[in-house]
């Protein structure tokens, strides 16, 4: 897809983890991107601001401080044509939603509906917007396919995920918006956010600190690195894979995962490794909104030939911890 410079790529929650890693892979393609966000406290803004501060060395990149929650902060976007939106601003976080509710409905729900409508009143038809594994629950039925009723939400955060899907279905069906949800599995990599089990694990085996593991370990994931999910973003701007998902359909859902589980306790023994230093281990029960275990069918993701990279777990947190000494300057 050629974008004309007066035809921008909006990006939401550009200085947030995978927005900040979606936005900067697009920005080295060339394309014109317009980049929002609220740079709120969830955590440390300063990993923000460093996310910020090399997205505006690029030419081709316009940032502007809005809140989807506020509808008004849209008039900040006046003037400005937009091919496409991809939303990746959010209240992110499972645990999180036990403590501070409203946020989800405020960023998740009515910032969602602000921006569908700002899609319709500006006659935008391509949307991309996060979903999460999450609102899978605790189903038992693995692997966890597209085609699964999800009804069951564990907490506000996926209830919310589950809300966006709806919606934008609906705005697909009355407005003509293609949109697509990508429902992402914990996903990981350099620049992640301060609240993810693998920053923590790193943060705190570094710093000779003790690490909580919850479950007393018996859990599994299906890990993402990000950079498997910026390469799908940039398959997924071309116009012949957008009309190949499209074809004789405006909606669709997909998982976006690794396509490899992981036992916590490996994933603690690889952070070890590259810290070089082994873990003091706290070993705790099971938390309020945990699921034991992930795993994504890879059916839809291999269908349409999104996903070209291969990260196994072992590259990708070497990597990480590579970069956490370098940002924290250990």
């Amino acid at each position: 897809m050629i974008l004309s410079k007066k035809n921008n790529i909006l990006i939401t929650g550009c200085a947030g983890f995978i927005g900040f890693h979606v936005t900067k892979k697009l920005l080295e393609e060339n394309y014109s991107c317009v980049g929002i966000d609220n740079i709120n406290n969830y955590y440390d803004q300063k990993l923000k601001k460093e996310r910020l501060k090399v997205l505006k060395t690029y030419d081709n990149f316009i940032f502007k401080k809005v809140d989807i929650s506020k509808k008004n902060d849209f008039n900040k976007l006046k003037n400005k044509l937009f091919s496409i939106v991809i939303n990746l601003a959010a209240q992110a976080g499972v645990r999180y939603a036990f403590e501070k509710p409203h946020s989800y409905i405020n960023s998740n729900i009515i910032g969602f509906l602000n921006l569908m409508n700002f899609m319709k009143n500006n006659k935008i038809k391509k949307l991309i917007f996060a979903s999460t594994s999450s609102i899978y629950g605790d189903i038992k039925t693995y692997p966890w396919s597209e085609k699964l009723n999800v009804n069951t939400p564990l907490t506000i955060y996926s209830s919310s995920k589950i809300f966006n899907e709806n919606l934008a279905y609906s705005y697909s069906k009355y407005y003509g918006i293609q949109s697509l949800g990508l429902r992402f599995f914990t996903v990981y990599g350099e620049y992640g956010r301060p609240d993810m089990s693998i920053y923590k694990f790193t943060k705190n085996i570094l710093e000779n600190k003790e690490i909580v593991i919850f479950n007393k370990g018996d859990h599994t994931r299906d890990f993402t690195h990000v950079d498997i999910i910026k390469d799908i973003f940039s398959n997924l701007i071309s116009t012949k894979k957008w009309k190949e998902i499209f074809k004789n359909k405006n909606f669709e859902i997909i998982n976006i995962a690794g396509g490899s589980k992981v036992k916590l306790l490996k994933l603690v023994k690889l952070i070890e490794k590259f810290c070089g230093k082994k873990a003091k281990k706290k070993f705790v029960g099971l938390q309020l909104g945990d699921i034991k275990q992930t795993e994504a069918s890879l059916t839809k993701l291999k269908k349409y030939k999104l996903s070209r990279k291969k990260i196994t777990i072992d590259q990708g947190i070497k990597r990480f911890v590579l970069w956490y000494k370098k940002y924290a300057k250990f």
